[in-house]
């Protein structure tokens, strides 16, 4: 059985890694773009991050990672943002898939498949409301500017849109694809961590 200082130090290797890949995936690789709709798979991979690291090392991982590349790429005024939604999706989804579904342990995986899609169901949801509500208030409160306060309203009200709706479905398919794909390797290496307190019983 690995000790607490151990299993700490693996999580930390890899928020480490998820937030170095955070970012080389968001400077590097573009996103897609279909009917002039951009897709972009950020949110996908602080999901992921979740699953694999619980809610918050996962979330503040790609945070971080994600809040690096705004700031090296230009971006450096949404970088405060960027840094409070990603973390707020990362636990969200974390404390669904941990605390509630407990999906690290040996659980078949239809169960896992179940709750990973609930989870970043849930987490993207709120996110999209929970984004251009931050931005309202950014530009209303913090730094005040009309014109983008404007825009973040009116996002707010057209979250249903084609674009806001494909995104999140898209990243959320996408998570728990991957997420069911490197689990049992993981379950086989033992190296998926058992995250949040244990329990007896197995659904």
């Amino acid at each position: 059985m690995k000790s607490t200082k151990e299993t700490n130090t693996r999580r930390l290797a890899l928020a480490g890694l998820m937030a170095a890949l955070a970012y080389v995936g968001y400077a590097f690789l573009p996103a897609l773009s279909a009917s002039g709709t951009k897709i972009h798979f950020g949110n996908a991979f602080v999901v992921l991050a979740a699953y694999l690291l619980g809610g918050l090392y996962g979330g503040l991982s790609r945070a971080v990672g994600l809040s690096i590349a705004d700031l090296t790429g230009g971006y450096a005024e949404s970088a405060p943002r960027t840094f409070i939604t990603k973390l707020v999706i990362g636990l969200i989804a974390g404390w669904i898939a941990h605390r509630i579904a407990h999906i690290s342990e040996g659980h078949k995986a239809s169960y896992v498949t179940k709750w990973t899609a609930i989870s970043a169901a849930v987490a993207l949801g709120f996110n999209c409301i929970f984004e251009p509500s931050l931005k309202y208030v950014w530009y209303t409160l913090l730094t005040p500017d009309p014109e983008k306060a404007s825009k973040a309203i009116a996002s707010l009200m057209a979250v249903t849109t084609y674009t806001t709706v494909i995104n999140a479905v898209t990243n959320g398919i996408a998570a728990v694809l991957l997420y069911s794909a490197i689990r049992p390797a993981l379950i086989k290496s033992g190296l998926l961590p058992e995250i949040g307190p244990a329990r007896t019983e197995k659904h």
